[in-house]
């Protein structure tokens, strides 16, 4: 701050010590007549250093951002049991992991680590894992596809299928990535939960704040620790701190996803960050909204719109769903095997419903077709599909859940195809379809 004391001087001493204004401030810092000793252009230069100022100045802006996360980081781990962090290693995670370890909450664990496994990640992803948990001392708690060993692939590929995300992407992103995010945070017993979004991350996320409450129980905090910092902050961060940061990075991939679907931003990989330092345009990573516009390429949601989220920080994502549904229900009966469900080809006409009940489409299924059985006079069944999918696949049409069947008087399977679901639209295509 040396250069501009310097200017200010003059006037501070003219003024009595009050401030000048602006005006009188310019006049006075510039030497006229026999007095002035250089140009205008060489007194700028000597009076003010334009880029020493910029940089102390992001010097400043970025030692706030780190206390100002750190106090959210403090008031999350201390306040609260059972606080988690869901970690992708992208840019904004690394800085989170590391604020954590000069915390010293990694280590004296009243901060969880939590990392899912898609088994689609690039495999430097979870090489990463490992080179970070032993650099700050903690084991992350790993969640996967339920039903599937942690790092068994070929076993994943076996029970949902390889191409599960090119058949269905909202159905794989519920097995892959909501699914086992609830269920890590249930089993963790989280009660708050740490994230790396943040503003400058788009539109969506444009007005989170620091802190965020979700309706679960007595209610499941959100710490936004990054929210109001830029990327260019993040990588800041890291420069100073020469902290650990992914590979990918190098490769120039401004944030790291799913392989299937992650690009280099521009695609070909002309901007880098290297050895604490950016080579190439930065702008292309670093602008506005640009992130993650490597992230979910050539993918699309069910009504045709360019897809942005892969559902883990939507709305209600983090509620976790430990219940099955329609319990105890007297007009929906449950099929509790596979022999019971193909005995019904045999009884005459009625309607079976293959869910899951973690999906968040069979949840929102769940009033409508409680009351369809009394609308088309038939027996009204659910079967759980998640567990079987091999066998509902072969004998109920199911690809995706729920799947609505109509059982005709013939034994044969019908599926409703249409993506309405009231109760007049389903009633009206069984009763179509069950003679």
């Amino acid at each position: 701050m040396l250069a501009l004391l310097l200017i200010a001087a003059p006037a501070l001493a003219r003024s009595g010590g009050r401030v000048a204004a602006p005006s009188r401030l310019a006049s006075s810092v510039v030497p006229r007549g026999p007095r002035m000793a250089a140009t205008a252009d060489v007194a700028a230069k000597v009076f003010f250093d334009q880029e020493g100022f910029i940089a102390e100045s992001k010097e400043l802006r970025l030692k706030h951002l780190e206390e100002q996360a750190m106090f959210a980081l403090k008031i999350a781990c201390e306040n609260y049991e059972n606080a988690v962090f869901p970690n992708a290693l992208i840019a904004g995670d690394v800085v989170i992991t590391h604020l954590l370890h000069r915390l010293g909450y990694l280590k004296d664990g009243r901060c969880t680590i939590m990392v899912v496994d898609t088994f689609h990640l690039f495999p430097e992803t979870m090489a990463f894992v490992n080179e970070v948990e032993k650099a700050y001392g903690f084991t992350a708690e790993i969640f996967c596809a339920e039903g599937v060993p942690v790092a068994d692939k070929a076993g994943f590929d076996k029970k949902y299928g390889a191409d599960l995300w090119k058949v269905n992407i909202e159905q794989y992103d519920k097995v892959c990535k909501v699914e086992p995010f609830q269920r890590g945070l249930k089993t963790l017993k989280a009660n708050c939960m740490i994230n790396g979004r943040t503003r400058w991350q788009g539109v969506e996320r444009a007005w989170i704040d620091q802190f965020e409450n979700a309706p679960i129980g007595g209610g499941l905090a959100k710490c936004n620790p990054l929210a109001y910092w830029t990327l260019e902050d993040t990588f800041d961060y890291i420069a100073k701190h020469e902290i650990l940061h992914h590979p990918l990075h190098a490769k120039g991939y401004p944030s790291i996803g799913d392989a299937k679907d992650t690009i280099p931003i521009p695609e070909d990989g002309s901007v880098t960050f290297v050895d604490f330092k950016f080579s190439g345009d930065k702008t292309k990573w670093l602008d506005y909204a640009q992130e993650r516009k490597g992230r979910f390429v050539g993918l699309a949601n069910a009504d045709g719109s360019t897809k942005t989220e892969c559902g883990i920080h939507v709305v209600g994502a983090e509620q976790t769903f430990d219940r099955d549904l329609w319990p105890g229900s007297a007009a929906v009966q449950e099929l509790a095997s596979t022999d019971a469900a193909l005995a019904l080809k045999s009884k005459g006409p009625s309607v079976v419903v293959v869910y899951a009940p973690w999906c968040q489409f069979c949840q929102a299924l769940e009033p409508e077709f409680e009351k369809l059985s009394a609308a088309v006079g038939l027996p009204v069944y659910k079967l759980r599909g998640d567990e079987e999918r091999e066998f509902v696949a072969a004998n109920f049409n199911t690809k995706s859940f729920p799947t609505i069947n109509v059982i005709d008087s013939k034994g044969e399977v019908i599926k409703y195809e249409s993506e309405a679901r009231s109760v007049e639209a389903m009633a009206a295509f069984v009763k179509a379809n069950a003679i």
